[in-house]
């Protein structure tokens, strides 16, 4: 059999898709399903009993992280794809959902015509991709890939101080393999792009070639609580005053750098947060993005502009938490692309390059095995909102140029 000529199941991928869709539904048609909750448990239950009946040898690492294998012909390191099944708050419906459920399909499409690589293929479902209930980002494949250990992932609390040790144990996804001990031959990652580019433009294939450094930042402002009636405002030490100045300013930097450039304050905190009291103590969480590194350095540095001079501004005190960087100088494998490249030629599907502006698992993966994104368009380029959506025909190229680059390089 020439698989060249092997395409998905169209109608039976779409089916697979809906049937995640109502597992942790939201208020507005997206999706709920919060690392490590009963609904990511029991998306889980289904992803494993999915790729247990296409004849996938399931592990589960010390991470959760989820392994599904279709053996090769020969014993040699596998050709893996992946992203995950965890969404935000008020999540859409695709997101990362879609790369491991496209990996799912490879895995179906092979067996169902009978084909069996040379190397091992391999679908991952990574934990905690998006950090909302545990606030640290791909933290799965982030100790896969040795960037952090096994006790510092177990040690990550929620809003109510239960733990990610103690919530993976009870829901019984803590492997026994140990992170970071399997080897790929590639990674692969499916995405909705998450941004407008691939819709505007209507192409259905977008080949990531790197991706965004960012930079985040954790700032506290202190002032003094007082009576919101009672004090003059001669007197008065509003840390909300001060937070408000610098969330514009950072909007402001924001504008500065664009198009490439981002800035986004994404959490705030209050306290005490109560009627007729005035704010004493204000956190903000801070994003900063560019495919430059050197323009975020430089948006680093107006964001630690912006904190003096509002806390000067304000009367109050100011103190850093906590930053955090990933991106850098990110480039994907240049075989791995060009092999993307070359099934999106095979199968006639017009496709273009671009950089990542989100984070993906993929970031950390490419530290320890050839990797490479593809995007496919996602409506309106909007993402992590329940309204997040794909139109069908304008998503098979992509899972169809997936299938294609992982046949090439499992029969290498």
């Amino acid at each position: 059999m020439d698989p060249r000529g092997i395409r998905i199941n169209e109608k039976r991928f779409w089916s697979t898709l809906m049937r995640s869709s109502e597992i942790g539904p939201g208020t507005a048609g997206g999706l709920r399903r919060l690392a490590l909750s009963d609904t990511d448990r029991e998306m889980r239950d289904q992803f494993v009993s999915w790729c247990k009946d296409a004849g996938c040898a399931v592990t589960i690492d010390q991470a959760g992280n989820i392994f599904a294998r279709l053996e090769g012909r020969e014993k040699l390191p596998p050709v893996a794809m992946g992203s995950h099944l965890d969404t935000t708050a008020f999540g859409g419906r695709f997101d990362g959902i879609l790369g491991v459920l496209s990996g799912l399909e490879v895995i179906r499409t092979l067996q169902d015509k009978g084909f069996k690589p040379k190397r091992p293929i391999e679908v991952i479902n990574w934990s905690n991709e998006e950090g909302v209930r545990f606030p640290v980002y791909m933290s799965g494949s982030l100790v896969f890939s040795g960037q952090r250990p096994i006790e510092w992932l177990y040690s990550l609390t929620d809003g109510n101080g239960l733990t990610f040790g103690d919530e993976l144990r009870r829901i019984g996804y803590a492997g026994d393999v140990p992170a970071g001990s399997k080897y790929f031959d590639t990674y692969f990652e499916l995405h909705i792009e998450q941004g407008p580019i691939l819709y505007e433009a209507d192409i259905p294939v977008g080949i990531v070639v790197g991706g965004a450094f960012v930079r985040g930042l954790s700032v506290s402002f202190q002032g003094q609580t007082a009576h919101s009636g009672g004090t003059p405002m001669n007197r008065r030490a509003n840390a909300l005053v001060g937070a408000a100045k610098f969330i514009t300013t950072i909007n402001d930097i924001g504008w500065k750098f664009t198009p490439m450039g981002r800035t986004t304050a994404t959490w705030i905190k209050v306290w005490p947060n109560k009627r007729a009291a005035i704010p004493g103590y204000v956190e903000v969480m801070v994003d900063m993005r560019h495919q430059d590194p050197t323009e975020t350095n430089q948006m680093y540095q107006e964001v630690i502009k912006a904190v003096n001079q509002c806390a000067w501004e304000a009367r109050l005190d100011f103190k850093i938490h906590e930053e955090w960087t990933f991106g850098g100088n990110l480039h994907f494998d240049l075989d791995c692309i060009a092999c993307l490249r070359n099934s999106a030629k095979v199968l006639n599907v017009p496709a273009m390059d671009l950089y990542s502006q989100a984070g993906h698992d993929a970031y950390f993966i490419s530290q320890v095995a050839p990797t490479a994104m593809i995007f496919c368009p996602c409506v309106d380029g909007l993402s992590h909102n329940e309204a997040e959506n794909i139109i069908p025909e304008q998503t098979w190229p992509s899972v169809n140029v997936l299938l294609q680059a992982v046949l090439t390089r499992a029969e290498r």
